[in-house]
């Protein structure tokens, strides 16, 4: 079990682009009441200037700032190496939209130690249960087993779950994990990073757990009118991200630590959505136009 006697205690980084401020101060005031220290990266906001003097009227808050999108990957990578190099061991990873529920950090921090103890290989990362705000659905802890998909309980534990997947949004992480895995893949830009980095953990010997001991609120996509959307069917994105998606994913069949089972059912799933898209969207030009340049480009991402 880690050590942490020598460590700071919890910190959070919080990547923004565009925020809400009135959402994103509810969120750094709910992490500093919880005592978390938090470092926000803003990726190039319009609103940057209000951002860093909502941030310079906070305790326990620094922002980093730039003058462009350099990607959530890239804004990540860098919140967390400013929290190692500040001594922090276990860091949040959080969306700008996300809001906690009591008792989130110390749930969180103790299902760390419970998964510590019961883990027979290291831990990578934890990850709380999401609930979608709006319509209470609760997210599975994924496997991408060939027998079970998910919510399968650590035997002794009464909160604790194995996962091969963890949404990175609350999700707390290991430095020291980080440190042999390595960072997040700075080429993903955005989509499909926390699915690549878990891919790699697990490949590497490290173990993912997701708990019920805290939760998330937090929303997936984002809203539509579909039926499917609202029921949780399909996660609902713009053309834009359908690139990234699409780019993002056809690199990753193509890596071998990436589960098969895995790769036979995102590819099954991946073509009955841009079949759906491409039917029903009213932007269905958009989408393909996203779609072919995502299909084209993933053949030369690094």
């Amino acid at each position: 079990m880690t050590d942490y006697s020598a460590r700071r205690e919890l910190c959070a980084v919080v990547v923004t682009w565009q925020p809400d401020l009135d959402v994103l101060l509810s969120l750094l005031a709910q992490l500093t009441a919880q005592s978390c220290d938090v470092i926000v990266v803003d990726n190039g906001s319009a609103n940057a200037n209000q951002l860093e003097s909502l941030v310079s009227s906070l305790t326990a808050v620094t922002l980093l700032r730039w003058p462009d999108n350099k990607g959530l990957a890239t804004a990540m990578n860098a919140g967390l190496q400013q929290a190692h190099d500040s001594n922090y061991e276990l860091v949040f990873l959080f969306d700008q939209d996300s809001a906690l529920t009591d008792g989130f950090c110390a749930g969180m921090l103790a299902a760390w130690r419970q998964a510590e103890a019961v883990s027979s290989v290291p831990v990578a990362a934890v990850g709380p249960r999401l609930q979608d705000p709006v319509s209470q659905r609760r997210t599975p802890f994924r496997l991408f087993r060939w027998w079970r998909r998910s919510d399968q309980a650590v035997a002794g534990t009464g909160d604790l779950f194995q996962a091969d997947f963890l949404i990175s949004s609350g999700c707390l992480f290991s430095q020291t994990a980080l440190r042999r895995i390595g960072h997040m893949k700075d080429s993903y830009f955005i989509d499909n990073i926390d699915l690549e980095w878990c891919f790699r953990a697990r490949a590497r010997g490290f173990a993912l757990f997701g708990t019920d001991a805290a939760t998330l609120l937090h929303a997936i996509g984002e809203p539509g009118t579909s039926a499917l959307v609202k029921a949780g069917w399909i996660v609902q994105h713009s053309p834009l991200r359908s690139y990234y998606s699409t780019r993002n994913r056809l690199h990753l069949y193509r890596q071998a630590y990436a589960p098969l089972s895995w790769k036979l059912r995102d590819c099954v799933r991946f073509l009955l959505k841009s079949l759906w898209l491409l039917l029903a969207s009213p932007q269905r030009r958009e989408y393909w136009l996203q779609i072919r340049r995502g299909m084209h480009d993933a053949r030369e991402l690094e």
